[in-house]
């Protein structure tokens, strides 16, 4: 099998893993410091890989951002819009899933294509194929089927405009469409290298995110400080697999085979949390993914 779509479904076990034990293991942690926080630990996994990987890496920080993105102003832009991006994203579906159920946020948040596509079409110029079209049909209706309880047939999209887990889902959704074309400009235009990307991409998010974190400082205690080095190795693995997924495999490969990571939380959350409507949220889990391709 093709190492990038190892590294796919790799990344789809991890995220969905990752969903599952923020909602486990982090309930109750402010959003900023509990991100702030597993972002550095993933840090501190992955730089030794950054620093052998990238003769650069030995000037730093500094010197990994400058080599990074260089002296083109459009290139910062894009590194920090990509940053910004992700966070707002992160911090948003952490307080959905803090609001709602995995099982249930999950799949509304990956209805990410209904908000690529036409961001690609506005900036990017894309000419949108008919079963690009149809994903975002399908998308829709994953949002549909995820609201679903018996009753009115309009009931479930009043369900989606008036719960605030599903608003934050689709405004962290939204987010994160922006940061993938972010990253697609990124690791393709700007072709830096992917072992580079991840403690940039990383240490971006933690910069926009501390000064909430010094605000409203989580308090961790001696008996947690083990979950967040093992989230901090479970989010550097999650990034790493993503983008070598992302630099071997099209895009139109990639991310359908990582979206499954909706299937991987709804699933956990479903058996192991006991959540309801289980067998409806994996339906919507599934038509997500499908929409995703």
């Amino acid at each position: 099998m093709d190492a990038g779509l190892l590294s796919a479904i790799g990344a789809a076990v991890v995220w969905g893993t990752y969903i599952f034990v923020l909602k486990r293991s982090f309930s109750g942690y402010p959003p900023a410091g509990l991100t702030v926080l597993i972002n550095v630990s993933a840090i501190a996994w992955f730089l030794p890989v950054t620093v052998a990987t990238n003769d650069f890496a030995a000037g730093g920080i500094g010197g990994i951002a400058q080599a990074a993105v260089g002296v083109d102003p459009a290139a910062v832009a894009v590194v920090a819009v990509t940053a910004v991006a992700t966070a707002a994203a992160f911090v948003l579906f952490l307080r959905a899933i803090d609001e709602g159920d995995v099982s249930y946020v999950t799949p509304i948040n990956k209805v990410v294509p209904m908000f690529v596509l036409p961001l690609e079409v506005l900036l990017l110029g894309e000419v949108l194929a008919p079963i690009q079209v149809a994903g975002v049909v399908v998308a829709t209706a994953a949002v549909y089927v995820a609201n679903y309880e018996p009753g009115d047939l309009l009931a479930p999209l009043v369900g989606a405009v008036r719960s605030r887990p599903a608003q934050l889902a689709l405004v962290s959704a939204a987010c994160y469409a922006v940061a993938d074309l972010g990253k697609r400009v990124a690791l393709q235009e700007l072709a830096i290298p992917g072992t580079l990307w991840v403690p940039l991409l990383l240490a971006g998010v933690t910069l926009v995110l501390f000064p909430g974190a010094l605000r409203n400082p989580p308090s961790v205690t001696r008996d947690d400080a083990p979950k967040f080095v093992a989230g901090g190795a479970l989010v550097a693995l999650g990034e790493h697999l993503t983008t070598v997924a992302f630099a071997a495999l099209p895009a139109s490969v990639a991310s359908p085979v990582i979206n499954t990571q909706a299937i991987v939380a709804v699933v956990l959350g479903g058996v192991i949390l006991g959540e309801r409507y289980f067998r409806l949220r994996l339906v919507a889990a599934l038509l997500a993914v499908v929409a995703s391709g």
